[in-house]
Order: structure tokens, then C-alpha cells, then sequence
């Protein structure tokens, strides 16, 4: 399937397209590649003989530490304003590298290469920059969108099961907010790894978002709030869990049932919602319900620094419909409190 979309940002446009492993090699050849330990070990034979920094995988590499140990390497191997990095990698490169890359020399360019598909779906797309302090999720960061998007679906071969399932949260995330054709898709029955649908299914995906980021860029007008369904509590266990136990998609599909719960009390979300979201996302293989053990105080902490949270209440992001979404921001912590622990 040969496929591209130009994504219109504020300054110019980001090309998402289909590109070969081989031809990916060959344009590394000439290197500047920051990627993980995961993907090196996997894809050795893509990876240029220099200029290739190689970090730790996992959540707790976004951080200001590496952040700075990034933007080292850059200036300790000659980087100058017309570098252009190469992110080779899932969401914790993409997030890290191209805050690295929006604020090394004041920004330079940079190509985004997801390696997993919770990166290809989602978070290599849109320009969302950043990494964590130890009081939240993606507290540092900045709109800073890359100059290109490199697909292929080949990646997915070398991938665990458990990750390739991971990224799907993200997919019934997008189908319940914005694409009832792919919701349709997915209830045809859970997705696997070698899945013929699974190109489609990414190409929905980055069809929704780009269509959501172009209206609204900067997230200044609740349009691309939308696209945080699932994420608030998502985060927020996350963040109580300090980063161990559950990945980003598993996360963030339990925050979609729990959310999806505080929406029917909240009165906005129909009945019977969330019963069915929690059996899809449960036949997938994703987790629905809250870990045990889990701190009430440090998740309502976290939910009350979202960067959407705008008064004394709380921001979510809850379904209004099949295929809707709104962003309210004057959620009572009393209904997420009862939701969430009162049981």
C-alpha cells in the first residue's frame, strides 16, 4: 500500500509516509540517530557506524537528565542549526528527541521513524513534545512537529505482543472519539501481531488525528482535548505506579473505562458505554480495571495538574456520543473520587 498525508501546522507541514526498512537504512548512512536499546538491539543492521546515541528504554529515560545528555551529545559531535536528527524509536524517543531537537542551537529539524505502533498511531503524529518531572507526565515540553513521518508496518515484526497490544489502546481510543468505521474494524475481533488490518487501522488513525491537529494546533480550543480520552486518569496511574507495572496503552485503557464510567454519572456519556468498552478493550487483552494499592492522594494530585485543568475542578476529556467527544473542565472530584476508589 503505497499512502502519505501532508499535515498542516502553524509554520508549513509535516509529510507522513511509506517508506521501506531498506530505504530507511540508507538514509541513516550518514547518521545523527537517536534511538533506544530495544530498537539497536533489534534493528542493529539499520543503524549508521556514527552519530548514533543509543539510551535506555522505557519511561523514566524522559527525563531532564537525559534530556541534557542528549543535547550534550549533539554539541559534542559538531551539531549546528542545520542538523537534522533522525528519532528512531517508539513514544518515549519521539516525546524526548523532539524536545531535544525543538530546543538544541533553538530548534532544529528532525524526522520522526516509529518503531511501535502506540508511536505510529498516535504520538508521532501532532507535534506533542516533552518529558516528565517527578510531579507529572510531559510537564516540560513543547509544539514542536517534525519535519517528516517515516511508516512501515515491517517494524511490527520484531515487536513483543504485549507492546503491539499496548499501542492498540491508542486505536479504540481514536474509534470511540472520532471514527466509528473504525470502530466497526475493530470489533471484527481482537488484532494480532501479522494482522492484515493492522495498515489500515494506522492509517485511520493518523487520518483522525491530523484532521483534529489542524483544527486546533496549539490545544487552545478543546477540539484536540479530544484526543486525550483515557489520559487524565491515565497518567495519573502512571505516574502512582512511578512508571513500573503498566505500559502507556494499558494505562491509558483503563483511564478510557473509568473515564468512560465518571461520563455516565456525569451525565454526559449514554448509558451502557462504558459496560461495552470495558468488554472490547478486554477481548483485546488490555487491562480495565484499577491496579490494587494504588495512592487516591497521588493520583488525584497528578489529575490536578493536567495541563488541561483550567479551575478547581477537574479536566476530562469524556464521550458524548458514539464517536464524540468533549473536554469539560468542571468535573467534581467527588464523582472521580466515588468512580475511581469508592466502591
Amino acid at each position: 500500500m503505497s499512502w502519505s498525508r501532508d499535515i498542516r501546522h502553524f509554520r508549513g507541514a509535516t509529510r507522513v509516509f511509506e517508506r521501506s526498512v531498506e530505504e530507511i537504512r540508507a538514509d541513516l548512512a550518514s547518521g545523527w540517530v537517536l534511538t533506544d536499546e530495544n530498537v539497536a538491539r533489534a534493528w542493529a543492521s539499520v543503524l549508521p557506524d556514527r552519530k548514533v546515541l543509543v539510551l535506555p528504554a522505557g519511561e523514566p529515560t524522559k527525563s531532564l537528565e537525559v534530556f541534557a545528555q542528549a543535547q550534550e551529545w549533539l554539541a559534542g559531535h559538531g551539531a549546528k542549526r542545520s542538523t537534522q536528527v533522525h528519532l528512531l524509536g517508539g513514544g518515549v524517543i519521539g516525546d524526548l528527541g523532539g524536545f531535544v531537537a525543538a530546543t538544541y542551537a533553538r530548534g532544529i529539524s528532525y524526522i520522526q521513524i516509529p518503531t511501535s505502533l502506540l508511536a505510529m498511531v498516535d504520538s508521532s503524529v501532532g507535534g506533542k513534545v516533552g518529558v516528565d518531572l517527578p510531579q507529572g507526565k510531559n510537564l516540560v515540553g513543547a509544539f514542536a512537529p517534525p519535519a517528516e513521518v517515516w511508516l512501515t508496518d515491517e517494524w511490527l515484526g520484531t515487536l513483543p505482543r504485549r507492546e503491539l497490544v499496548n499501542g492498540l489502546a491508542e486505536v479504540w481510543k481514536m474509534a470511540m472519539i472520532a471514527d466509528l468505521d473504525l470502530l466497526q474494524l475493530l470489533r471484527k475481533g481482537p488484532v494480532g501481531p501479522g494482522d492484515p488490518r493492522l495498515p489500515t487501522l494506522i492509517r485511520h488513525c493518523i487520518e483522525r488525528k491530523a484532521e483534529i491537529v489542524e483544527q486546533d494546533e496549539f490545544e487552545r480550543h478543546g477540539v484536540r482535548a479530544r484526543l486525550n480520552f483515557g489520559h487524565t486518569i491515565g497518567h495519573a496511574i502512571e505516574k502512582a505506579l512511578g512508571y513500573r507495572d503498566l505500559l502507556h496503552g494499558e494505562a491509558i485503557s483503563i483511564g478510557m473505562v473509568l473515564e468512560a464510567e465518571i461520563g455516565e454519572r456525569w451525565g454526559v456519556t449514554p448509558p451502557g458505554t462504558r459496560d461495552q468498552l470495558q468488554k472490547d478493550l478486554a477481548a483485546q487483552g488490555l487491562p480495565t480495571v484499577l491496579p490494587q494499592g494504588i495512592d487516591p492522594s497521588l493520583m488525584l494530585s497528578a489529575m490536578h495538574l493536567d495541563k488541561k485543568a483550567v479551575g478547581s475542578g477537574l479536566a476530562l476529556s469524556l464521550l458524548t456520543g458514539p464517536g464524540e467527544c468533549k473536554l469539560f473542565d468542571n468535573v467534581a472530584e467527588s464523582v472521580v473520587r466515588e468512580v475511581m476508589f469508592d466502591r
